[in-house]
């Protein structure tokens, strides 16, 4: 579930392993350079924290923000 945090929506996912996460952020790559929207990403092992803002609108939330994280969210 995305949550609002410090003016960011934050998500974190956990997968079976690395490469399945890695897998994972290379999917979203493809999106984020599709939309031109370019999110935080944070990854442990089997752990990706994506964070997103709309920095040219001020580091807020915004529609873009939300978009992304849903488009993100069909990859699972």
């Amino acid at each position: 579930m995305w949550t609002i945090s410090d003016n960011k929506l934050k998500r974190e996912f956990v997968f079976k392993d690395f490469k399945e996460s890695i897998s994972f952020i290379n999917k979203i790559s493809i999106i984020a350079e599709k939309y031109n929207h370019h999110p935080e990403i944070f990854n442990v092992y089997n752990k990706v924290i994506i964070t997103l803002c709309t920095h040219d609108k001020g580091s807020v939330v915004t529609d873009k923000d939300y978009n992304l994280a849903n488009k993100i969210d069909e990859l699972l």
